[in-house]
């Protein structure tokens, strides 16, 4: 996998997605994009035409986050998490949940920054409840909103580094 290549998507067990993409910036850079709430809304807004007007980030051990979206036709998304371990620039393990069970119970989203190739591979390793809990969020298309807000941070992280 090379910085701007598409994600990609696995489902090593019965519970869990691993979600890889690497990125043309070093984890640094990559990392303060995940964590900080000013930079985190220029890139994690999903689709076209959704936007984050709410968005914050605790980036400690016990700290919360909460992401709200907006989208066409009164769309709205909103998901909170608490970090359960993080080590900086390397490693994010939390817990979150969406809204109202938007995609069901929470679940587990484990987040390994790697410097590889002059670049930065971010794997995210989301773990659910059940078989049945990972097959519903996996046939929501949630990989083509991420790779839409993935195509925004490469832009952002150009933009960091001119």
């Amino acid at each position: 996998m090379h910085p701007g290549d598409p994600l990609s998507v696995s489902t090593p067990t019965d519970q869990s997605v691993v979600i890889e993409r690497s990125f043309a910036a070093p984890p640094h850079l990559v990392y303060a994009c995940y964590t900080q709430p000013g930079l985190i809304r220029r890139w994690l807004t999903g689709p076209d035409g959704w936007t984050m007007p709410v968005c914050s980030y605790d980036a400690r051990p016990g700290g919360d986050y909460r992401f709200e979206w907006r989208g066409p036709e009164e769309g709205f998304l909103a998901l909170t998490g608490k970090i359960d371990s993080i080590d900086a620039i390397r490693y994010i393990d939390s817990t979150e949940q969406f809204d109202a069970g938007a995609m069901g119970p929470s679940y587990r989203s484990e987040l390994a920054f790697t410097l590889k190739d002059m670049g930065t591979l971010v794997v995210n390793t989301l773990t659910y409840a059940s078989l049945a809990h990972r097959d519903m969020v996996v046939a929501t298309g949630m990989a083509e909103g991420m790779e839409q807000s993935f195509q925004s941070l490469d832009r952002l992280l150009a933009s960091q580094q001119a």
